[in-house]
């Protein structure tokens, strides 16, 4: 296994999901909720938009294609740490994800007591 500061995003989930696989059916839930939410609220998003690194259009994409990915691969999100951290934790899809990740367990949503240290070490 690579040193934690040589990982990129989708080895941290890849080793994520394979630790804690019991924990990631809440997250995609979660992760399908907030899609939901973000897309059912464009214009008050909108409004109070205030990243200077990213458009709120952008926010909205990805949001859309998460929902893509978890209608294609809906079981396989859950069984395998490859798909998971491949479609979920590549490119600029991981910003939304990681946000996702972090909001998830701020909010102690996360059964597994060991998920949020784990999410915290991987991701912060």
């Amino acid at each position: 296994m690579q040193p934690l500061n040589m990982m990129n995003n989708v080895a941290k989930a890849r080793l994520l999901h394979s630790l804690l696989r019991e924990e990631i059916p809440e997250f995609l839930g979660y992760l399908n909720e907030l899609t939901e939410t973000v897309l059912n609220d464009k214009e008050r998003i909108s409004e109070a938009w205030d990243n200077g690194m990213m458009a709120a259009e952008m926010w909205f994409e990805l949001a859309e294609r998460i929902q893509a990915i978890m209608a294609k691969y809906p079981k396989d999100l859950y069984r395998s740490p490859n798909v998971f951290a491949d479609q979920l934790f590549d490119g600029y899809l991981a910003i939304f994800t990681r946000h996702a990740l972090t909001t998830y367990v701020q909010q102690a949503k996360q059964t597994d007591p060991k998920f949020k240290p784990a999410v915290e070490l991987l991701f912060t």
